[in-house]
Formats: structure tokens, C-alpha cells, sequence
């Protein structure tokens, strides 16, 4: 009778890794008593689960479980430090603060600047080209699409947009082709190369922003001709749902079939297969026929697009505007999702989601909690980042050639 209690549905209840996805389960739900709309005003509930997920954790920790286990401790920390803190809010601000379809919709907002980042990685390091320049692609973007759309604005008015994210995706390639040709042909170490990418890009842009703006900044009316909204009329009256999805900016539906169109690519089709292979078993392609140096460079150089447009979102289609290192670390985030995600489009996306929520939530919370708290929230977006790259979910394994520089011989 124990045996079959402890392996009820076909699952084994007592084993350490199910324990310790249960403990995560617990401080997620932890996490989300404590806000609205299912808020009490008292800590003990979340509390008490959170040190229900930390127990959890620990003994799963201690059966060599380490990842699902120091997942539930983060988790039930997490919904412990939000229990306690949801006490020393207003509960009326919090309402205010926190309405679930807004947070829904800002997710999205925050998620889609990581989601042409994390895209754009993935065809990058599906060729074998680890590519850590997706800061400095993000930000060039950033910075060229703002750019393009104010100098289009006196004669395309408003397609402005559309001349700033060409500009930006040219700008991209640009950096993505120097990008290439280190890590291709020069055979510099890739993560060096992506890296003196990154310190480029924050010299080119800061230098060109002083230049051509100087302490005023971008104009004021960028949003007179920035990236558009797309109104759904007939969802907009739909309860929950209509906040989230009847207004959203068009880049946002752009990232959907982003990962439609890369999904049916690179696994559905034979130039997928190849762009895979090469990233595999760069010998093995070559022998035969395929162009190792020809796909990877393709693949760089469309990542190095790919990722410009999502900082041309940022910064025309979301925040309308540019300042120096805008893009604050999102591209590092975007390549942690790619790594969460284990190179594959919809758990990348997924991760991009997570990220995104947790940007959106921490951008709401010191309202609530006010600024000596709250702004600990802030941290949340890399404390994700950091427990993704820790493996804690499972070690992700990349394309087996990554990192290495192919030689034809």
C-alpha cells in the first residue's frame, strides 16, 4: 500500500527531484499570495509555504538533487521576502499597483526586446558562434533606429519607424559582420571578440548621442512617428484578455511570428538542418558539400539584425526615446533565456516571459513597498538571470561545435 501511495499517477512522490519541483511549486504559489488579487494582509501564508519550499529544497539538496533543490530554496525565499514585505504595504496601493492584465501586458513589453535577442543568438550559436556581442547589437540598434526615424521624419513622416529599424538592422549587421569575421576567419577566441563587440558599441553610441544630441537628449515627439500599436477592436471589451492583447506594439506581434517563422526554419527545413549540422559537426557538413564559412556567416550576420530590431523596439517602439547604455544588460539576459531555453525558439520564449514578469513586477512594487524596499525588486531580472545560468532547471548543453573555430582543411 506505500509503494503504490508513493508512486500514485505513475509518479514517485517520495523521490528527491519530485520533492524539490514540489518546493518550487510551493514558493511560486508563496510568491503569488501575496498579491493582488488573492492577497491577505498578513505574511503567514506565504510564510509558511516558503519555509515549506526551503524544506523541501534542503532535502533534496541533500539526495544530491542540487538544482531542483536550490531552485525550491531561491523559490521559497523569494515568497517569504514578498510575504514579509506585503505587510508593509497599503493594500489599496498594492491594488492599484499590481492589476494582472496590465502586468500581462507589460510582461510582453519586457519580454520582447529579450525575445529578438534570444532569436537572434539562436541562429548564431545554432551555426556554432557563441555570440555575447548581443548587447552591443541590441544597443547599436537602439541608438541607429532612433536615429533613422528623427532624420526620415521631415519627408516619410509617419513611416519614419519603418526607416529607423532598416537603419537599425543595417547598423546590426554592421557590427555582426565584424563580429563574424573575428570569430570566423581571424579565429579570435569568440567570447573576447563579442565582448570587445560590446565595449564598441557603448563607444560608438555614447560618442554619436553627445555629438548629435548633446544635453537635450532625442526630441520629444519620437512618439509622434514611432513603431505603431495595433488595435484589436473586437478583443479590446474581452475581460482579461482585451488589456493584454488588444493594444500591443506592433514589434510584439513581429516577435510571435519571429518565433513561428524560426521554429519551422530551423527544424522543418533543410536549410535548418544545415545551419544544425554546422553547428554539430562542422567536419561532417563539409564533407558534404555544405559551406561552413558561407553558413555561419549568413547565421552572425541575420543574428546581428535579428537582435538591432529588438533594441530598435526599445527604443521607438517602447520608451521613445535613447540614453547612453540603454539597453542596461537586456542582451545578457536574452542570451541566459537562449541558455534557459536550451537553443530552442518556444522555451526561449518562455524564458523571455519569465524575465519579462519579473522586470514588469519589480518595475511596479516600490510603489507599493516604497523606495527603501521595494527597490530590492529591481534585482530580480538578474537574480533570474543568475540562477538560469547556474543550471538550476538542468544543465543546458549547446550545439556540441560552439566556441570553436572551424578550419578547412
Amino acid at each position: 500500500m506505500t509503494a503504490v501511495a508513493a508512486r500514485f499517477g505513475g509518479i514517485s512522490w517520495t523521490h528527491p527531484k519530485t520533492v524539490g519541483v514540489a518546493g518550487i511549486a510551493l514558493g511560486a504559489l508563496a510568491f503569488w499570495l501575496a498579491l493582488p488579487p488573492l492577497a491577505a494582509r498578513t505574511a503567514a501564508l506565504p510564510i509558511l509555504l516558503g519555509i515549506l519550499a526551503i524544506a523541501a529544497g534542503i532535502w533534496a539538496w541533500s539526495r544530491d538533487e542540487r538544482r531542483v533543490g536550490g531552485g525550491a530554496i531561491a523559490a521559497g525565499i523569494l515568497g517569504i521576502a514578498l510575504g514579509f514585505f506585503a505587510t508593509r504595504s497599503s493594500p489599496a496601493h498594492l491594488d492599484e499597483v499590481v492589476v494582472w492584465s496590465a502586468l500581462g501586458a507589460a510582461t510582453l513589453r519586457y519580454a520582447t526586446p529579450l525575445t529578438f535577442a534570444a532569436i537572434g543568438g539562436l541562429y548564431c550559436e545554432r551555426s556554432g558562434v557563441i555570440n555575447v556581442a548581443l548587447e552591443g547589437m541590441l544597443l547599436t540598434g537602439a541608438f541607429f533606429g532612433i536615429w533613422g526615424a528623427i532624420w526620415a521624419h521631415g519627408w516619410a513622416g509617419g513611416w519614419a519607424w519603418v526607416i529607423g529599424l532598416i537603419t537599425a538592422a543595417l547598423a546590426g549587421m554592421v557590427m555582426a559582420t565584424v563580429h563574424a569575421v573575428w570569430a570566423i576567419h581571424l579565429k579570435v577566441d569568440q567570447i573576447i571578440s563579442g565582448t570587445a563587440i560590446n565595449f564598441l558599441a557603448l563607444g560608438i553610441t555614447g560618442y554619436l548621442f553627445i555629438d548629435k544630441y548633446g544635453d537635450t537628449g532625442t526630441p520629444g515627439d519620437v512618439p509622434d512617428y514611432g513603431i505603431p500599436d495595433v488595435h484589436i477592436h473586437f478583443l479590446q471589451n474581452w475581460y482579461f484578455v482585451g488589456p493584454i492583447l488588444g493594444q500591443l506594439n506592433l514589434m510584439i506581434w513581429v516577435s510571435f511570428a519571429l518565433l513561428v517563422g524560426t521554429y519551422i526554419f530551423v527544424f522543418r527545413t533543410p536549410y535548418g538542418l544545415r545551419l544544425r549540422a554546422v553547428g554539430e559537426h562542422p567536419r561532417a557538413a563539409d564533407t558534404v558539400g555544405i559551406s561552413v564559412y558561407k553558413i555561419r556567416y549568413i547565421a552572425v550576420i541575420s543574428s546581428g539584425a535579428i537582435a538591432a530590431m529588438g533594441g530598435a523596439y526599445l527604443s521607438i517602439g517602447f520608451v521613445h526615446s535613447f540614453t547612453e547604455n540603454m539597453t542596461a544588460g537586456t542582451g545578457f539576459i536574452g542570451l541566459a533565456a537562449l541558455d534557459f531555453g536550451k537553443w530552442r525558439p518556444f522555451p526561449t520564449w518562455g524564458a523571455t516571459l519569465l524575465f519579462g514578469f519579473s522586470s514588469a513586477l519589480a518595475d511596479r512594487l516600490p510603489t507599493a513597498y516604497g523606495n527603501q524596499w521595494g527597490t530590492l525588486f529591481q534585482a530580480l531580472p538578474y537574480l533570474l538571470t543568475l540562477i538560469a545560468v547556474a543550471g538550476v532547471i538542468g544543465r543546458s548543453i549547446g550545439p556540441a561545435a560552439a566556441g570553436r573555430p572551424y578550419v578547412k582543411q
